[in-house]
């Protein structure tokens, strides 16, 4: 066995942790998020529910600077397993909504390391990690999260080498809009979610370090959007489940869009991001009421 597989395998061991965060679901991050994304609602107060995967903007992880590793993430080995792979990228998430958390209670996030899974692929050793988060606010459980994400060596290529993306689905559209991934929109998502992974603002870093051709846009942002997308189109309807895979990247400075559209059952609906050369970067499947 390599040391790299030994190390993964020692990765492993990680599976069952669980750490437990609280805190108070204040109006102001779900509203600058709402201001982020130029929507026009109302401030809200207490009692208010929070859109569905809004829960993000919430529970963020302090992190000291010295804790940082050199790609600006807290370095591993804590509650995340020490992959001993360098680069890593947001892969995908499944929700499920039970119920909304509302401005003003107080919530209890419980987060597992459900697996790590290491892979040989095209482009090298990848791991995938997933974590199950429970949100919980104070009438039980509210939201259930599998997030995943995926490490790969520093020389296993970027963006740029990866198979073209998947072409677009043979559906028809309804729901669409433009989005342009300026800077500020990059630093401003950064600034609320306390991410400082550099590959979203330091463009001398994503470029020269990782190799890829301009800033990526967060995974979590894109799929933020798709789920704006439906509250724009549907704002009376109920999202129950949300199941989202990044297939190709995003990069600022081109506009992408955001699509989907109801169907093929009653209650389901399919949501994607396209590239600026029409292939897929993530795509989506919900189930919803009303």
């Amino acid at each position: 066995m390599s040391a790299l597989d030994e190390a993964l395998e020692r990765a492993r061991g990680w599976i069952g942790r669980s750490e437990t965060a609280t805190g108070p679901i204040a109006a102001a991050p779900a509203d600058i998020l709402a201001a982020t994304f130029d929507r026009d609602d109302p401030p809200l107060k207490d009692g208010d529910p929070i859109p569905p995967g809004w829960h993000w903007y919430y529970f963020p992880e302090v992190v000291k600077l010295c804790e940082t590793g050199p790609d600006g993430h807290k370095a591993k080995g804590g509650f995340m397993p020490p992959v001993p792979l360098p680069r890593r990228m947001w892969a995908g998430v499944r929700m499920r909504f039970d119920r909304p958390l509302r401005v003003g209670e107080t919530a209890r996030r419980v987060s597992t390391i459900a697996d790590v899974a290491p892979k040989s692929g095209r482009s090298g050793t990848l791991c995938f990690v997933t974590v199950r988060h429970e949100i919980f606010g104070e009438d039980g459980l509210a939201t259930y999260e599998e997030h995943t994400t995926v490490y790969r060596e520093a020389d296993a290529g970027s963006g740029a080498d990866a198979p073209a993306p998947r072409e677009a689905p043979d559906i028809e559209t309804v729901w669409s809009r433009e989005i342009e991934p300026t800077p500020v929109l990059l630093f401003r998502y950064s600034a609320l979610t306390m991410n400082s992974h550099r590959i979203h603002y330091d463009r001398d870093y994503v470029t020269g370090v990782e190799g890829y051709p301009g800033l990526l846009v967060h995974g979590n942002l894109i799929t933020t959007l798709l789920l704006d997308l439906f509250r724009r189109a549907r704002p009376e309807a109920t999202l129950r489940t949300y199941a989202v895979r990044a297939l190709a990247p995003l990069f600022d400075g081109t506009p992408f869009t955001v699509a989907g559209a109801p169907g093929p059952g009653e209650g389901e609906g399919r949501l994607w991001a396209l590239t600026p050369a029409g292939g897929i970067a993530q795509s989506a499947e919900i189930t919803f009421e009303g």
